[in-house]
């Protein structure tokens, strides 16, 4: 494998879609981007580890057509007060990428934090049991 081109692959997983966009290494220019509605024919496979790596595979073939050889990944999961962990999607289509023959950077965490979040559910008295 000749040393390429390198890009960056944008991958944004929540629990109800996988997303991942991929960009040239200023991320100005969108090489190539798939979701998992156009992969997954019901709404429930949309954020499945099988359609995210299916993804994942389409895009290292348009990848390797414009001869991008390796990737640096930034995950993005679903923020807020309840969790800050990537769905499984995101896990799938780093390891497909592998699989796919591309080489992997460095895998980056870019979830948004809440600094002040929001008040938590229960009013004055808390949660009556």
């Amino acid at each position: 494998m000749t040393e390429g081109k390198w890009a960056i692959a944008h991958i944004s997983s929540s629990f109800n879609n996988v997303i991942i966009t991929i960009t040239d290494m200023t991320g100005a220019e969108t090489i190539a981007r798939a979701s998992g509605g156009m992969i997954a024919k019901a709404d429930r496979d949309e954020s499945s580890p099988y359609t995210a790596m299916q993804m994942a595979f389409q895009l290292a073939d348009k990848m390797k057509e414009r001869e991008i050889w390796g990737i640096h990944v930034k995950i993005k999961a679903a923020s807020g007060r309840k969790t800050r962990t990537p769905a499984p999607g995101a896990q799938a289509a780093i390891k497909a990428f592998a699989r796919a023959g591309l080489r992997i950077g460095k895998v980056e965490d870019v979830t948004p934090v809440p600094h002040d979040g929001t008040k938590r559910p229960g009013g004055r008295r808390g949660r009556r049991v």
